[in-house]
């Protein structure tokens, strides 16, 4: 029984794992950008971002917490839009489903498809955030949702 209940624990903590695959997300923007296109499907361009602080959240439609966190990001995004910042939401769902999305919701957010799924991409938990300072440089990350506009997350996003 032991050694049932070990070669099972062994199998859930690496037999889903594939390193191979996955290109995980890069300490610096610039790789990471490559493989978003706006909602049109056209290359996203790094030369927006020279200079700029980036939060790039990975979020879908389906996702509760994701959703729920949205009005705190877009009051965040207006309080740090004096800070330099620039905020990227990113689905790996279709075009036309981020589409509808930002179409009933009305949010005013710069929404990218990700070419590649979140999961290769090693983002295994949604909402995930990354933040990357002004020379590209990622600084932080946030696995799940968080109050953004919580005094203590704008003084941490104002500190990058």
């Amino acid at each position: 029984m032991r050694k049932i209940f070990f070669f099972i624990a062994l199998t859930s903590l690496f037999g889903c794992r594939d390193s191979k695959k996955s290109i995980n997300i890069s300490n610096n923007y610039i790789e990471n950008i490559s493989y978003l296109v706006d909602l049109e499907g056209n290359s996203y361009s790094t030369s927006k971002l020279k200079g700029k602080k980036v939060l790039l959240n990975f979020w879908a439609t389906w996702c509760g917490p994701c959703i729920k966190e949205m009005p705190d990001l877009l009051e965040a995004q207006q309080i740090l839009i004096k800070e330099n910042y620039i905020f990227l939401l990113v689905s790996d769902e279709s075009q036309a489903q981020i589409l509808e999305f930002k179409k009933q919701t009305n949010y005013d957010f710069t929404f990218l498809k990700a070419k590649k799924s979140t999961a290769s991409l090693g983002v295994y938990a949604l909402p995930t955030t990354y933040i990357y300072n002004e020379k590209g440089e990622k600084v932080d990350q946030i696995i799940g949702s968080v109050k953004w506009g919580s005094e203590k997350i704008i003084a941490r996003l104002k500190d990058i």
